[in-house]
C-alpha cells in the first residue's frame, strides 16, 4: 500500500519556525517529483512549494518565497518542508503530495498524504 505521512505540525508564534516532514512508504519516489500544498479553513487547497526527482530544481508559490525551504532526502524515501518567519497566513492544513514532474496543478498529484496541522498565532 503507498501511503504518504506528513509529520511536523504543530503551534507556533509567528515569526516562529517549523519544519514539515513526508515519509513515503510502500513504493520508492526517488523518481517522482514532490510537493507540499496546503488547505486553510474555507479555502481551496493551494499549492505551496514542489522539487523535481533529483532535488536540482524548486518552485515556490511566490507568498513563501523567502521564507520556506523544500528538500529531499531519496535514500531515506523522504521529503521535507523547512518554515520560517511563519505568519498566521500560513494557517492551513498541509500535505504532501507526489507526480509524474514538478507542477503547480494540484490534479497532477497522483499520491496524496493525509495532512498535518500548522497553526500560526500572532
Amino acid at each position: 500500500q503507498v501511503q504518504l505521512q506528513e509529520s511536523g505540525g504543530g503551534l507556533v508564534r509567528a515569526g516562529g519556525s517549523l519544519r514539515l516532514s513526508c515519509a513515503a512508504s510502500g513504493r520508492t519516489f526517488s523518481s517522482d517529483a514532490m510537493g507540499w500544498f496546503r488547505q486553510a479553513p474555507g479555502k481551496e487547497r493551494e499549492f505551496v512549494a514542489a522539487i523535481t526527482w533529483s532535488g536540482g530544481r524548486t518552485y515556490y508559490t511566490d507568498s513563501v518565497k523567502g521564507r520556506f525551504t523544500i528538500s529531499r532526502d531519496n535514500a531515506k524515501n523522504t521529503v521535507y518542508l523547512q518554515m520560517n518567519s511563519l505568519k498566521p497566513e500560513d494557517t492551513a492544513v498541509y500535505y504532501c503530495a507526489a507526480a509524474g514532474a514538478m507542477t503547480t496543478l494540484r490534479a497532477l498529484y497522483r499520491y496524496w498524504g493525509q495532512g498535518t496541522q500548522v497553526t500560526v498565532s500572532s
